[in-house]
């Protein structure tokens, strides 16, 4: 654990333009994106079943995904991050800086949402890689968390493979869909960072996937791979 002895505190994440190898981070813009994630990332009214878990009513269209959007930005301070895949030049997702508390160095992504074209694939892997890296390296957080809806079972996976640690379930946490939602917290503390980038470099290098794309070595194991060498 870092001495804090002098701590300060950290800037609040802003929008932030991320090149990575295969994926862009782009600062959502209403005029460029909001078609662009409806029409091509979620496929229109598909949408719904994808948010499933997402707590806000299901939408009817369009203008309600605007509505919707728009107000998390501007009420709930969400910081809206949307993903573009540099070989097809296509808007595939979109994830959010959301919840942060800069006097604590904490921060949380949520409101993540990966369009079909980022399945089995390098892009979300890399999209979430340098969200987190942002986080730490370039703002200083202490702590990044993941929270997703305890019965949204993808969404834990996703997590626990990412890296984040499973913390608990806070029960009644909140009223999703007319519905109780108790809430999965998982999170990566800056301490755990290094591995956790080494691994996810090691994972996202051309050399770990075949002719076809499959990856060579899972992530998870990268990661045990290198903690065993730090206890070695």
């Amino acid at each position: 654990m870092r001495d804090l002895a002098n701590w300060k505190g950290c800037p609040a994440p802003q929008p932030v333009l991320i090149e990575g190898r295969y994926v862009r981070l782009e600062p959502y813009d209403r005029a460029a994106h909001l078609e662009a994630l409806w029409h091509d990332a979620f496929g229109g009214m598909a949408i719904n079943p994808l948010l499933k878990y997402f707590t806000q009513d299901d939408f009817s269209g369009i203008g309600d995904f605007d509505a919707w959007l728009s107000s998390v930005q501007q009420k709930s301070g969400w910081i809206t991050e949307v993903f573009r895949d540099k070989a097809t030049g296509k808007v595939i997702g979109m994830a959010n800086y959301m919840r942060a508390d800069p006097a604590n160095g904490v921060v949380e992504v949520g409101g993540v949402a990966h369009g079909r074209a980022m399945a089995r694939s390098p892009l979300s892997t890399e999209a979430h890689y340098l969200m987190a890296r942002h986080v730490f390296e370039d703002l200083g957080y202490r702590r990044y968390e993941w929270k997703c809806h305890s019965e949204n079972q993808p969404s834990r996976t996703t997590a626990a493979r990412l890296g984040f640690t499973f913390e608990g379930i806070f029960r009644q946490h909140m009223i999703s869909k007319h519905a109780n939602r108790d809430t999965a917290w998982f999170s990566i503390i800056d301490g755990e960072w290094p591995l956790i980038k080494t691994a996810f470099e090691a994972w996202l290098s051309p050399e770990n996937f075949d002719g076809d794309g499959r990856q060579m070595r899972r992530l998870e194991d990268i990661r045990v791979d290198l903690a065993a060498k730090e206890r070695a």
